[in-house]
């Protein structure tokens, strides 16, 4: 590890510390049941799964469009409401209560079972930087439903992108008033890691379920089963 000099730790957030998939199964099984036809499986698992790959869809298509210059910027609280409208209209649901409470799921999930101690142990020998496409708004709501602890907690909204844009990794930058390379950006996402290599930062990637896992071709300085093991390859004590 001597070769790593790291001042700063920075953190993806949905999929690599809270589980957003599982946040939002759970917005789309409360959806009103009275309010479901029959004939549309929506609260059943396969159903579920099915209105949950719509949401992913519409929002990774999205931002996509925004990152191309298709569409003007939207914060992701905006295109959690579009992705809620298309759920509950596949749904069979029109209450529009019901859809502001679904698009409310993009904001309560729940972490990982090793996140708030990793964060933590971390905490105590590194600065954390959250830095998430999730809008400033969402990124409160997120940090406090999950119990993140940081130092600073950054969103893509103050750079007007979503990530894999460099002005996002940019504001970790900025903030930290450090080099790239003396900062490490941790993801589940290979994606991710590479928009923080194109910046200069160092990266490690951490295995979650639902991530990006990296192709054969990815050359990250870490790769890490979960915060604790990434605190064993960054050697921090077990008490700290």
């Amino acid at each position: 590890m001597a070769e790593l000099k790291i001042d700063a730790l920075v953190f993806d957030v949905l999929g690599t510390l809270v589980d957003e998939p599982a946040g939002l199964r759970a917005g789309i099984r409360a959806l009103d049941p009275s309010a479901v036809p029959s004939a549309v499986p929506s609260l059943d698992a396969p159903g579920t799964d099915r209105l949950l790959l719509l949401w992913q869809r519409h929002i990774e298509r999205e931002q996509r469009r925004i990152l191309d210059g298709d569409r003007p910027y939207l914060p992701s609280d905006a295109l959690d409401h579009e992705a809620a409208r298309l759920v509950a209209e596949a749904a069979g649901v029109g209450d529009p209560a019901a859809v502001e409470e679904l698009a409310g799921a993009a904001r309560r999930l729940p972490p990982w079972p090793d996140t708030v101690a990793g964060l933590a142990r971390l905490a105590g020998r590194f600065p954390l930087i959250g830095l998430s496409n999730a809008s400033r708004t969402a990124l409160l709501e997120l940090n406090a439903h999950a119990g993140l602890r940081w130092h600073q907690a950054l969103s893509a909204e103050d750079a007007r992108a979503y990530k894999p844009d460099p002005a996002v990794y940019r504001l970790a930058v900025t903030v930290a008033g450090r080099p790239p390379e003396r900062l490490l950006m941790v993801a589940a996402h290979a994606w991710d890691l590479r928009g923080a290599q194109a910046v200069g930062l160092r990266t490690a990637y951490v295995a979650r379920p639902v991530g990006d896992p990296p192709a054969p071709s990815d050359r990250f300085d870490l790769y890490a089963e979960d915060l604790a093991d990434l605190a064993r390859q960054l050697e921090l004590p077990q008490g700290e």
